[in-house]
C-alpha cells in the first residue's frame, strides 16, 4: 500500500510541474486561441445556428433548444481556446501524441488512465472467476454473478498493479509450462 501511496504522488508531483504553456513548433499548428480558422470556425457555427434559429419563434421550444446548443457551441470554442491545445489549419485542435510531457495531458496521462482501468477491469474478473472455480457449481456463478463477492473484488481491484506484480514474483501470475498445452505441430 505505501508503494501505491508513493507512485500515486510521483504523478501527482509530475502532473503539477508540467509546463501550461503550448509549444507552437509542431507541425505548422497554433494554440487555438490564437488560430484564425478556429475562431472563423466558431463564427460560422454559431452563425448556422442562429440562422435556423430565426425560423421559429423566440419562445418555441425549437428556438430554445438552438439557443441553448448556441450557448454550447460557445461555452465548448471558449474552453478551447483557454486551453493549451493546439489547432492546425482546418480550426480544429489536434492532439499531441509524441511522448513530450508539455503535452501530457492530452494523450499520455489518459492512456495511462485506460491501461489502469482496464487492468483493474481485468485483474478483477480474473480473481471473480478463481473465486468461483472452488463453488459446487462454477458455470453457474459465471452466468449469475454474485454481485456481494464482485463488489467485494472490485473495492480491492484499484491496488491491481501491486497484487499483479506479487503474483508474478510468487508464480501464481503464470501456469507452469506443464500445465500449458501446445499444439502437436
Amino acid at each position: 500500500m505505501k508503494r501505491f501511496n508513493l507512485i500515486a504522488l510521483l504523478f501527482a508531483v509530475l502532473l503539477a510541474f508540467t509546463p501550461d504553456t503550448a509549444l507552437a513548433e509542431i507541425g505548422g499548428l497554433t494554440k487555438c486561441s490564437e488560430s484564425p480558422a478556429f475562431n472563423k470556425r466558431l463564427t460560422s457555427s454559431v452563425k448556422k445556428l442562429e440562422q435556423r434559429k430565426a425560423l421559429y419563434d423566440s419562445e418555441t421550444p425549437q428556438a430554445l433548444a438552438l439557443q441553448q446548443q448556441i450557448n454550447q457551441t460557445k461555452a465548448r470554442f471558449e474552453k478551447y481556446g483557454r486551453s493549451d491545445l493546439l489547432c492546425g489549419t482546418d480550426g480544429l485542435p489536434h492532439l499531441i501524441a509524441d511522448g513530450r510531457w508539455s503535452h501530457a495531458a492530452e494523450f499520455i496521462l489518459p492512456g495511462f488512465g485506460f491501461i489502469y482501468i482496464s487492468g483493474w477491469i481485468g485483474w478483477v474478473g480474473r480473481k471473480y472467476i478463481r473465486a468461483v472455480s472452488t463453488t459446487a457449481n462454477p458455470s453457474e456463478s459465471e452466468i449469475i454473478i454474485n454481485v456481494p463477492l464482485a463488489l467485494k473484488i472490485m473495492a480491492t481491484g484499484y491496488i491491481w498493479p501491486i497484487s499483479a506484480w506479487q503474483d508474478l514474483i510468487s508464480g501464481d501470475l503464470v501456469a507452469p509450462k506443464d500445465e500449458v498445452t501446445v499444439s502437436p505441430r
